[in-house]
């Protein structure tokens, strides 16, 4: 009689379950509450009246809902080419060049200071720049005005020209140390002996930069832009502290206006559709992006 086989692993699989429970409670069970609250009408109190797809329907003619989702889209085109783009050159940079030169104690000193504004609160740092772009006495007008151009001294956060592209600025100056760890990490496990033999045959730091280190850390920059799309969708501290969606709805999110109906207008069912939406989204995106990286690498 032939003896069942069993996997190995199995012994171990016990050891996943306060993960699965954690992932239900936290991730699952919520989402699958928001969905069912998007097809009611809901103040927050007493039982929510379900009304089918009359929030999706609205949402479709909504036009802050669709400005919501111009803005994260113009945070998404911005933040996922210029921090992943400054990363890259400096990590690139610190490792080929400022290692060599000056040895990896100096590398870890800029690696740590590039990183910093990760580990700060995203309201914080929020409520900072803003103290920086505030029109009469922030730092960066009086700075303008120190050195003679007055004419460009501005009210950066009360012109809806210029308040979502102060945003972009903030959250570049937030993200730029992300991608610079992971490539500076990257870049380790590249063979040194490809960059010798690409410098015996003449090739310049550039040209080792783009044809060697870009395509072969490769992985590392499909996580990274993936990453940032999804932080560029879900941003929520940075217009809490500095602008509220305003002057307008020039910063509007999808976050930020899910938020508002939540809980400025009370209106739950609504704010929930924005979530589910945003969710389905991001999800969405990831799938995409997961299988266009597994194309890549196959």
């Amino acid at each position: 009689m032939a003896q069942k086989q069993y996997s190995p692993y199995r012994g171990y699989l016990v050891f996943l379950i306060p993960g699965f429970i954690l992932f239900l409670a936290l991730i699952i069970f919520p989402f699958l509450a928001n969905f069912a609250i998007s097809f009611t009408r809901w103040t927050g109190v007493r039982m929510p009246i379900w009304i089918g797809l009359t929030n999706y329907q609205k949402a479709i003619g909504d036009k802050i809902f669709w400005t919501s989702f111009k803005n994260n889209l113009y945070l998404i085109l911005t933040m996922v080419t210029i921090p992943t783009g400054i990363g890259l050159f400096i990590a690139a940079f610190l490792f080929d060049y400022i290692e060599k030169k000056f040895g990896n104690a100096v590398v870890s000193f800029f690696r740590a200071g590039f990183y910093i504004p990760q580990i700060i609160p995203v309201v914080i740092a929020g409520v900072i720049w803003r103290w920086v772009l505030q029109p009469d006495w922030g730092v960066l007008n009086w700075a303008l005005k120190s050195v003679g151009l007055n004419f460009m001294a501005h009210n950066w956060l009360g012109d809806s020209n210029t308040a979502l592209l102060s945003v972009i600025a903030m959250m570049t100056w937030f993200q730029i140390g992300y991608p610079l760890v992971i490539f500076m990490a990257a870049l380790q496990r590249v063979d040194p002996e490809l960059y010798e033999a690409a410098s015996i045959d003449g090739a310049t730091w550039f040209q080792r930069f783009f044809f060697i280190s870009i395509q072969l850390i490769r992985p590392e920059i499909y996580v990274v832009v993936l990453t940032t799309t999804i932080f560029s969708l879900k941003v929520f501290g940075q217009i809490f502290a500095m602008t509220q969606g305003g002057p307008g709805t020039s910063t509007m999110v999808a976050s930020y206006f899910s938020y508002q109906n939540f809980f400025q207008k009370a209106n739950v069912g609504y704010g929930a559709t924005m979530s589910t939406v945003l969710t389905f989204i991001i999800v969405l995106l990831t799938v995409l992006w997961v299988r266009v990286q597994t194309r890549q690498e196959g």
